[in-house]
């Protein structure tokens, strides 16, 4: 089929790519003309894991092209994917859909045959029905064009994988052309076995925020726990190890640590009890303000613990922060909870050295004022104390007598519960961690707590 994706971000880039892999004619649409520049040459302008091979063999095969024209998409396309981002309206928490009416706005006019077109960003739910009424009022009379929503479940550091073999297909549409239309545009990937679940708009608009603000539940819980167990002696390692036997609760996202963030969770849960406020039903929903409330007090109490460590005074330390992306395998920096403790601490007077395997062109474009060290040894040359705020495997695998060398202080922070506590304790660290106690009470279990939940955040959208 020929498709076209209109917006060309973490979420277009990677469905042009991949539906041109599949074998689908694609045009890739974007108002950047340098980022459009970037991917006709099959550069991808960000970071994501596996996208590079898939986009050069997409173009190579001549089956995927771009351009900055909603005319040639209009003129080009059997179904229209809308990919732009919906991110959160400055002066409320609910989502700002001006660049999907623009889209709109754009396209319709200019469609002069039979096309359906497909949301798949993330949206509030009753937006496939707005849209559908702003298609009718402007394309020309006579065309028949319908509105379909396919929320979208990527992951970054995970995308290509979550759209060639996706956990589930989720298609909202109002009649069975709609519906034969996306189950063509699938057909590899229902064959191979992914289920297809075809409902209504206004359910397929509710998934997806349904289901971030499940996962955002969950890991607000378990940081909720973390400040149990603080206030306890307990460690909450353990105690997530505990509840994740329990089929009901199970493993995934109970990893307590720093919070959530990205473009995604944030903004969605904020959009989900706007929307709902708005239908009148706010109090079912209530429960996610405390959610995000949690969430932040995880990056204002992980500030806390650091000052404490330093005697109470952050001011005219050297502080060394490792990692500065949301999290791991991506470079976005988007609402990070990295950054937003790195520049609680500078604000209180400290010195700040950020290193990041990938996010530190992004941070410095967010924070210029940080000092950004592109080696670990570096980053932490004489540092007071070292900040583990984002899990990326190459921390996990540093060598913390080496490290000692350099940083004589020997006292970080593992804001993610991710290092190996007894390895760097046995090497003269001083390690502190959110909802762990400063010892162990079962130092023989601890290496089994320590490696039994550390690949939570990394897998969030």
């Amino acid at each position: 089929m020929r498709l076209t994706v209109i917006g060309t971000g973490y979420l277009g880039a990677v469905h042009a790519a991949c539906m041109a892999d599949i074998g689908h004619e694609v045009l890739g649409v974007d108002i950047d003309a340098e980022k459009i520049a970037a991917l006709s040459e099959a550069r991808v302008p960000f970071f994501e894991p596996g996208l590079q091979e898939v986009l050069g063999k997409a173009v190579g095969s001549g089956r995927l092209h771009f351009t900055t024209s909603l005319e040639e998409a209009a003129e080009f396309g059997d179904v229209h994917f809308i990919c732009v981002s919906t991110p959160q309206c400055r002066d409320s928490p609910a989502a700002d859909l001006r660049a999907v009416d623009a889209v709109i706005d754009g396209l319709a006019p200019q469609l002069r045959r039979r096309c359906l077109i497909v949301g798949k960003s993330t949206v509030p739910a009753g937006t496939t029905a707005r849209l559908a009424m702003r298609v009718r009022e402007q394309a020309p009379e006579g065309t028949d064009v319908e509105v379909a929503w396919n929320p979208e479940f990527l992951r970054e550091g995970f995308a290509v994988q979550d759209t060639l073999r996706p956990d589930r297909l989720v298609a909202g549409v109002l009649s069975q052309r709609a519906d034969r239309i996306l189950r063509e545009v699938y057909a590899p990937l229902v064959r191979a076995g992914v289920p297809y679940i075809s409902t209504d708009p206004a359910t397929a608009e509710l998934v997806k925020v349904a289901a971030n603000s499940f996962l955002a539940t969950k890991i607000s819980f378990i940081n909720a726990m973390a400040e149990v167990c603080d206030a306890t002696g307990a460690d909450v390692m353990s105690l997530s190890e505990a509840l994740g036997y329990d089929p009901r609760i199970g493993r995934r996202f109970l990893s307590a640590g720093l919070g959530f963030g990205g473009g995604c969770l944030p903004k969605d849960i904020r959009a989900f009890t706007a929307r709902a406020d708005e239908l009148g039903v706010g109090s079912a929903v209530s429960f996610l303000r405390e959610i995000d409330e949690i969430n932040a007090r995880q990056r204002r109490r992980t500030v806390d613990i650091a000052r404490d460590m330093l005697g109470g005074t952050l001011a005219a330390r050297r502080i060394a922060v490792l990692g500065a992306t949301f999290k791991p395998d991506t470079d976005d920096v988007r609402d990070s909870p990295a950054l937003a403790v790195a520049a609680a601490i500078h604000r209180e007077g400290a010195e700040v050295a950020v290193h990041d395997p990938e996010g530190m062109d992004n941070a410095r474009a967010v924070l210029p004022k940080l000092d950004y060290v592109p080696d670990v040894d570096k980053a932490c040359l004489g540092a007071d104390l070292v900040l583990h705020l984002t899990e990326w495997s190459d921390y996990r695998r540093i060598d913390p007598g080496a490290l000692a060398v350099v940083t004589p202080a020997r006292k970080i922070l593992d804001a993610r519960n991710a290092l190996d506590a007894s390895l760097w304790r046995s090497a003269g660290w001083t390690l502190r961690a959110l909802g762990r106690p400063a010892q162990p009470v079962l130092p023989s279990q601890q290496t089994v707590a320590d490696h039994a939940f550390t690949v939570d955040s990394a897998e969030l959208s």
